[in-house]
């Protein structure tokens, strides 16, 4: 193996984990209801889908969902976990999954368990969503999932 080639599998090796990174404090903006600062997380030309939100292109579209549906909690009784990434990436470019976890304390104790699929795209050096979808996968009780 030659050197080009350390620095290429030296390089994803970095750029996984500011992915991992970025895609966690993402998830910590939601935990603390900084909805506006996920927006940071995005490219401009973002492709956002969360449940049956269907897919909405552009920031204009997507931070509805922040600004809008997700805003209107002002109180925290939610915290998320995300796990298991299976992440490829491709220059300046990556794909892959995650599971999530929402765990609810009000009005009970209940769990949502859904998966985000995602790409990312480095944009002056920096990774960020180009598309995220979230869907449920199980959850708690059936009221609760999909």
């Amino acid at each position: 193996m030659d050197i080009k080639e350390l620095e290429k599998r030296l390089q994803a090796m970095e750029d996984l984990e500011e992915i991992k990174k970025m895609h966690q404090e993402y998830m910590l903006c939601l935990d603390n209801i900084q909805f506006t600062k996920a927006l940071e997380f995005f490219t401009d030309d973002a492709e956002v889908e969360v449940r049956h939100s269907g897919v909405m292109k552009g920031r204009e579209n997507y931070s509805k969902i922040y600004t809008g549906t997700l805003a209107m909690r002002k109180e925290r009784h939610d915290g998320h976990l995300v796990a298991q990434p299976n992440i490829t990436i491709n220059g300046n470019t990556a794909k892959g999954h995650w599971i999530v976890y929402m765990l609810f304390s009000v009005p009970a104790i209940e769990w949502i368990q859904g998966r985000h699929d995602v790409e990312y795209r480095k944009e002056n050096g920096v990774w960020k969503f180009s598309k995220l979808k979230f869907a449920r996968t199980l959850a708690s009780k059936p009221e609760l999932y999909p």
